[in-house]
């Protein structure tokens, strides 16, 4: 590897689960089962949404960009993880690694920001639904996907750019199965206090606000949901956010058990099994979630059984 600036550095090697070299075929096979479950769930659910004129809403219309999202955040490091897991080379040039960064940490970010959104699409469902087809219209929804998409690109290419200016003169070696920013940072000789800074800053804002976001409109849906005196109408506005409050305490409770656990020695070995978890499994997860406790995803997904068996 070339010392000096970060644009003379050629490649890194992925260490990946070195300590798990014995099961390399056991999982390979396992997150490439993860991978195809995933590709197809989101895909169908995608094809679904659009087929189906009773799924174009709002709601659905959020959830087919999150599983557009999930396709990209998980293609983003499930490929050349399982790549690694077969090949002897297991490097990656300094240009793709940063632009794995790039686009794991682009699509992560508009998870964030889709979650949210679809929380304050449950408020309005429920705590005001008369004005529910003017607050939600389609030309707000498209700004709250767009803009989460253009969130997720400037918080990104702030930190993927910075990374060009950094030398790596340590090590060329990434403790990790791909290119996250805190590994990265690891190997460099560089003074990285201000990537540090600038990460802390965005990615503090970005999870503190959506979080407050999903957190204030369950709020007011918690305090709507107990004013209703039928246990009947309780039920069924439950059912109407349970799929999306199950997806968002597995995503955020992931989150925090990442980037809050106590700094030890194995601390590094427990951010890549929540890193697995958080890019390969959970994408995988979203479209069963909101098929298995959906009653109108059941309910297109039976007619469209119908209409081709």
């Amino acid at each position: 590897m070339t010392h000096g600036n970060g644009t003379g550095v050629t490649e890194f090697f992925l260490l990946g689960f070195a300590d798990q070299h014995r099961f390399w075929h056991v999982l390979f096979i396992v997150f490439l089962l993860i991978y195809m479950t995933s590709m197809l769930g989101n895909t169908g659910m995608i094809l679904l949404i659009k087929a189906d004129s009773r799924l174009q809403t709002p709601m659905y219309f959020f959830l087919q960009h999150l599983a557009f999202v999930d396709i990209w955040y998980t293609s983003a490091i499930t490929p050349k993880m399982l790549q690694n897991f077969v090949s002897e080379n297991k490097s990656i040039s300094f240009v793709g690694c940063v632009m794995q960064f790039w686009v794991y940490g682009t699509f992560g970010t508009n998870d964030c920001y889709l979650l949210a959104a679809m929380a304050v699409d449950r408020y309005v469902a429920i705590c005001k639904p008369l004005h529910y087809s003017i607050v939600m219209s389609h030309t707000v929804c498209i700004l709250l996907v767009a803009g989460s998409y253009v969130v997720g690109s400037i918080n990104s290419s702030v930190h993927a750019g910075l990374m060009f200016s950094l030398s790596f003169c340590k090590s060329h070696t990434i403790n990790h199965f791909f290119c996250d920013a805190a590994p990265i940072l690891a190997v460099s000789c560089s003074d990285i206090g201000m990537n540090i800074i600038l990460l802390g800053v965005f990615v503090g804002f970005n999870v503190i606000f959506t979080m407050s976001v999903v957190v204030f409109s369950y709020v007011y849906i918690l305090a709507s949901i107990l004013k209703v005196h039928s246990m009947a109408g309780r039920k069924k506005a439950f059912s109407t956010c349970g799929s999306h409050l199950t997806a968002v305490t597995i995503f955020y409770g992931t989150f925090f058990y990442m980037y809050l656990q106590p700094h030890s020695n194995n601390s590094q070995e427990n951010m890549k099994f929540a890193a697995v978890f958080s890019g390969i499994v959970i994408p995988m997860l979203n479209p069963l979630i909101y098929s298995l406790r959906n009653n109108e995803v059941k309910e297109a997904l039976k007619a469209l059984g119908k209409k081709f068996f």
